[in-house]
């Protein structure tokens, strides 16, 4: 006379509870629960003596008559997706990325975790979702730079000369780089989002180093020389410095809030945007004059070099 659903809804509200009305105290409202007592419900001998059923002889039928109670574990739902039965297993990376984690986590699982035939292991969540911002990001990037080195060859009509000024990106990486390793050690999605940026600031000072040769070359008659290239370097040496100072200024509040609820995408950002700034400008100053000197001879006649 028992029915497996009603039993099993009887026992979920003699283990769990059930709310069978409420009580107002004072300014709260409590609910009234409704549950077998603690030591009805401590162990497994406790739980086979439960009344299931009452009987005419007063003994009853209790839970251990009509079903074996034991402890066990086992999983509480039973998810699924694509047709298939899914176990969710998660964890939080600390103090390093994700890309790194989950590397190694393949590699010890798959040399210590024997599957059974039809299981599978797919990693999935945010690991998942950088990957496919990280490959999208670098898509764009590489349309960034050529683009960039679009526009400069529109302006130059020269690829030796655009060339030279996308020199400066991977200038700039180098500080990037350095300053990701001197604070976080992690690559993340904001990171990669800066880096793109870097390029076309970094290109500006570039740009108007080479555009400064060019026009005394053109309009004041100066000849190809290492003179030029002296004169030019000093005569721009402030709006580089002027320019790389306001926008690495712009970010020095970025900086210092490492660690700050509601920073945590922006401080990345700033530590490469920084790092790359520093590199560029101390070394640009060096690199670019003299790639100019040994490379920018061919392109001379063509930008105006006075007879």
């Amino acid at each position: 006379g028992l029915r497996p659903g009603a039993l099993a809804e009887e026992l979920e509200t003699g283990l769990n509870g059930a709310a069978v009305g409420s009580v107002v105290e004072k300014q709260r409202q409590l609910d009234i629960v409704v549950r077998l007592d603690e030591r009805s419900r401590s162990s497994p001998k406790a739980l086979e003596s439960a009344l299931v059923k009452p009987s005419a002889d007063g003994r009853g039928v209790r839970l251990g008559d009509v079903a074996e109670v034991y402890r066990s574990e086992g999983p509480n739902m039973v998810n699924r997706e694509g047709m298939t039965r899914r176990i969710v297993i998660s964890a939080n990376a600390r103090g390093r990325d994700l890309g790194s984690l989950v590397d190694d986590l393949k590699r010890t699982v798959g040399a210590k975790v024997a599957l059974p035939p039809g299981y599978f292991i797919a990693y999935e969540g945010q690991f998942e979702s950088q990957g496919r911002a990280a490959r999208l990001l670098l898509f764009l990037g590489a349309l960034s730079l050529l683009g960039v080195f679009s526009v400069l060859y529109f302006h130059f009509k020269s690829v030796p000369l655009s060339l030279q000024v996308m020199l400066n990106v991977p200038l700039a990486l180098i500080g990037s780089v350095l300053a990701i390793y001197l604070t976080e050690r992690t690559l993340s999605v904001a990171s990669l989002v800066a880096f793109i940026t870097l390029c076309g600031i970094v290109s500006r000072n570039g740009i108007m180093l080479i555009s400064h040769y060019l026009h005394l070359m053109a309009e004041e008659g100066e000849p190809f020389s290492e003179a030029l290239v002296i004169r030019g370097s000093l005569e721009r040496l402030v709006p580089v410095l002027m320019t790389a100072l306001s926008a690495g200024l712009a970010l020095v509040p970025l900086l210092c809030s490492r660690g700050e609820p509601g920073k945590e995408i922006l401080f990345p950002v700033a530590v490469v945007i920084v790092g790359g700034l520093v590199s560029s400008t101390l070394l640009i100053l060096v690199v670019t004059p003299a790639v100019f000197y040994r490379f920018g001879r061919p392109s001379r006649k063509k930008q105006g070099e006075a007879p």
